[in-house]
């Protein structure tokens, strides 16, 4: 299938290589559900999380703490589960590849990690320095503190998909409805017997292992049929909707500063039956992201998105506060250092996306080598030219 948007012959050209580079095998529309998860975490993230400048300080704040109202667009872009959902997927299959080419569970789990976790010893190090300048030069704490939290808060993300990888040969044949129990349970003794909140980080584990086991479900193929898509999209949008609207729990799908309860920090039974309504969803589209990734521009811009999939998601918040803090001479701008109470600060910050962009785009340059090299990515691998001078494609399990 071509092209018919009017775009430029080395734009063409360029996705056209990536485009024929890609093994005809490959399953497309996964590499579409993580971009998509991607960016609708970052445009989300960007959304709603305000640093308004409160005196010499920077705090915190969110429009959801002012508007009920705004609680669909955490339904739009808290999209974790899709991620989740294609890593248990993604997993379970490069896991049994790699048994049958005789590789071991350590080794396979160190390149795995490996994956994950590079791109955070750039991030580290940049906020150690930071932070250490910031306290030197007689910054505020509670600016401080608010930075390195925001800076540091997709890390938490990292560890619990870190330890459901190590944990995949055993999720590889786990029913999805196991760890949904455990959620259901841990929610009725937190907020039906008054057990100690604490007991709900029970959750962070168990909350995320329910789209995880599902995407092992997927890989064992038993979500193949439309069917499957359709019982999780309108089960979970039932279950949810249930839920809030009759069992007290938030609205809103996100952490909201000052809530009594989160949907998310910890993971509660509501977000996880919301996960399942989005993983339904994610099943549903593969059909059309297939046909539609047949377009050699469309499959490239997906494939770029992966290949730097973990460098966009640790740094789109250092992007966020960088523009923040270098517009604070300019006095305080709407949508961006004042308070997120009203409909004024929403168009405001909307506007501000593509400067947020634009600077995602620079860390994005900086530190995109820490990620992997493109030659090493597993979404398009080309060797170098054989005798003929024809590009070898190859792609890692």
């Amino acid at each position: 299938m071509t092209d018919r948007t009017p775009l430029p012959g080395a734009v063409r050209r360029a996705a056209a290589r990536i485009d024929a580079a890609t093994p005809a095998g490959r399953d497309r529309a996964v590499d579409a559900l993580r971009a998509l998860a991607i960016c609708g975490v970052v445009l989300g993230h960007w959304l709603v999380t305000a640093l308004v400048a409160d005196g010499t300080a920077l705090r915190a704040a969110s429009p959801l703490q002012y508007s009920s109202g705004l609680a669909p667009v955490s339904w739009a872009f808290q999209t974790l589960a899709v991620f989740f959902l294609v890593g248990g997927h993604t997993a379970t299959r490069s896991h049994a590849a790699a048994t049958a080419r005789g590789t071991s569970y350590g080794r396979w789990l160190a390149a795995r990690l490996a994956r994950l976790f590079r791109p955070v010893a750039a991030l580290l190090a940049l906020w150690t320095v930071v932070t250490v300048l910031l306290l030197l030069t007689g910054a505020d704490l509670t600016t401080v503190r608010t930075l390195v939290k925001l800076a540091l808060s997709p890390l938490w993300f990292l560890l619990v998909f870190a330890a459901l990888t190590a944990a995949t040969p055993l999720v590889a044949r786990l029913h999805p409805l196991w760890p949904l129990a455990v959620v259901l349970h841990v929610d009725l003794l937190r907020f039906g017997l008054g057990a100690p909140d604490r007991l709900g980080w029970v959750n962070l584990a168990a909350g995320w292992l329910v789209p995880y086991a599902l995407g092992a479900a997927w890989t064992r193929g038993e979500l193949e049929r439309r069917r499957a898509g359709w019982l999780l999209l309108l089960g979970g949008t039932a279950a949810t909707a249930a839920l809030v609207a009759w069992a007290g729990y938030p609205a809103a799908m996100v952490g909201v500063p000052g809530a009594p309860v989160s949907n998310l920090n910890p993971p509660t039974l509501a977000a996880v039956t919301f996960g399942l309504a989005q993983c339904g969803a994610a099943l549903l589209l593969r059909g059309w992201l297939r046909a539609a990734l047949r377009r050699p521009v469309a499959w490239a811009a997906v494939a770029l998105v992966n290949l730097s999939a973990m460098t966009v998601f640790l740094w789109h918040q250092t992007a966020l506060m960088a523009a923040t803090a270098a517009t604070l001479p300019a006095g305080r701008l709407p949508g961006l250092h004042t308070r997120p109470d009203g409909p004024d600060w929403i168009a405001a910050r909307i506007a501000w996306l593509p400067v947020f962009a634009l600077v995602l785009v620079g860390c994005w340059a900086a530190f995109r080598p820490w990620e992997r090299p493109v030659r090493r990515s597993r979404v398009v691998r080309v060797h170098r030219p054989g005798r003929t001078g024809t590009p070898r494609p190859k792609v890692e399990a």
